[in-house]
């Protein structure tokens, strides 16, 4: 009989609390500050995170095709006969190919490894699909013919402070690294279906900002039902505000204040992060 597990790394911003409740093990990134590093969610939280911005802009890395494999052999030793491994964006880290090497060199358990194409919720959200499959009992191989469409179904769209984070970390993507600070303009950032980071808009203003983040919602629940998560970067009163301004939105099933981005992902964002995650269930 299969026994399916379920893995994703540390970018997914799946709670640790309930990853524990739901059997989902989470294979951590890494913070590394000049004197310390901190594996992403475990023995480091969001607020020392921003704590420790203020001094230094810490480095980040992937999770290792050992701890994947380490993952996938505990799988083994609970008496999982599959696995299945979503990831962050291959266009933003190189977790998907450190999954990938360790699914093959761990032949024992039959592994699935998917590319999410995204990041944060969006990517929590396609593993959420993969958990309520695998509790409803469905097959593995119809859970991953099924699982890639839900990419599709997905969307990030997200604001921030300063693109500073993005630039230092390399992680711009076909961001323009040249807003204009004195015009006070933030950028709507999206992940594209290429994986990578694009702007949507400009726009002057974080009030602004979380208005236009409110008018880009309003189509998808427009046409059908959706699932919506708020996710900050140590910007509650933000979440909070964006919250209020679409908790009405007809077809709105969900709506979600998801609570802080992960360490790793504030790294390459700063603080003053508000996120918007949006699941399409039509």
């Amino acid at each position: 009989m299969e026994k399916i597990a379920l893995i994703v790394d540390s970018a997914s911003d799946i709670k640790q609390d309930f990853a524990k409740l739901n059997n989902i093990t989470i294979v951590p990134f890494k913070v590394i500050c000049s004197d310390k590093e901190y594996i992403d969610g475990v023995d480091i939280n969001s607020d020392t995170l921003y704590e420790l911005l203020k001094r230094e802009v810490p480095s980040t890395s992937l999770p290792s095709v050992d701890s994947y494999a380490s993952a996938l052999k505990t799988a083994i030793k609970n008496g999982y006969t599959h696995a299945i491994i979503i990831t962050i964006s291959s266009g933003l880290s190189g977790s998907f190919n450190s999954a990938r090497l360790a699914a093959e060199s761990v032949p024992d358990i039959n592994t699935f490894v998917l590319d999410s194409m995204t990041l944060t919720m969006s990517q929590g959200a396609i593993a959420l699909e993969a958990l309520n499959m695998i509790n409803s009992g469905r097959p593995f191989n119809e859970i991953i013919k099924i699982l890639p469409t839900f990419i599709d179904k997905v969307d990030v769209f997200f604001t921030m402070e300063t693109l500073e984070y993005l630039i230092k970390g390399g992680r711009i993507g076909k961001v323009s690294g040249t807003i204009a600070s004195v015009l006070n303009l933030k950028p709507i950032i999206t992940v594209g279906t290429d994986g990578i980071y694009h702007t949507v808009s400009k726009i002057r203003g974080i009030n602004q900002s979380i208005s236009k983040l409110a008018s880009i919602l309003k189509p998808y629940t427009d046409e059908g039902p959706c699932k919506v998560w708020i996710m900050d970067g140590n910007a509650p009163d933000k979440a909070q505000m964006l919250y209020e301004a679409i908790k009405d939105y007809d077809n709105l099933v969900e709506c979600n204040l998801g609570g802080c981005i992960s360490p790793v992902l504030g790294v390459h964002t700063g603080p003053g992060l508000i996120g918007l995650i949006v699941e399409k269930l039509y």
